[in-house]
């Protein structure tokens, strides 16, 4: 199945119609059937989960992504109502599949799609320790200003 395939609503009336979550889609040459599944990668994607899906990819090829306590493949099909489990960012991070996605949409439309079930309290964690490593560095650390490497210039000569 390819990305021009897949058809937001209008058409010709060749398409054949999907109605899921208050959407209608239209799909050009494919059956309901189709959407049955889709590859763990390209779905975490479409979900905005990872920002590329050679990123989704690798975080399933790294034993990153689980589906029922199993590490995936990035071609493992995701099917409707399952769970699943991303460590991004040092947080554990739970979704439920609620609809399945073809292609990339918008952040509004993907919450149609996506229940998050994370816990507020590991990303409450991830807040706090962001906040202790984004402290400002002490004077007189770190590289020198311009003005500091031409006085030490001075200094200690050439």
């Amino acid at each position: 199945m390819r990305l021009r395939d897949w058809y937001w609503a209008g058409g010709n009336g060749k398409e054949k119609e999907w109605r899921g979550r208050g959407f209608v889609f239209y799909l050009k040459g494919l059956e309901a059937k189709d959407l049955e599944k889709v590859r763990v990668d390209r779905w975490l994607w479409a979900a905005r989960v990872f920002k590329t899906r050679g990123d989704a990819a690798e975080a399933c090829k790294g034993g990153k992504v689980e589906i029922g306590g199993e590490n995936v493949k990035p071609s493992r099909p995701v099917r409707v109502g399952e769970t699943i489990e991303v460590m991004k960012d040092g947080v554990l991070r739970e979704y439920r599949v609620v609809g399945l996605l073809l292609k990339r949409v918008g952040a509004k439309v993907v919450a149609n799609f996506v229940e998050d079930l994370t816990p507020p309290e590991r990303l409450e964690v991830r807040r706090e320790t962001l906040a202790q490593t984004v402290l400002k560095r002490a004077a007189g650390t770190g590289r020198p200003t311009k003005r500091e490497r031409r006085d030490m210039d001075r200094l200690f000569g050439d």
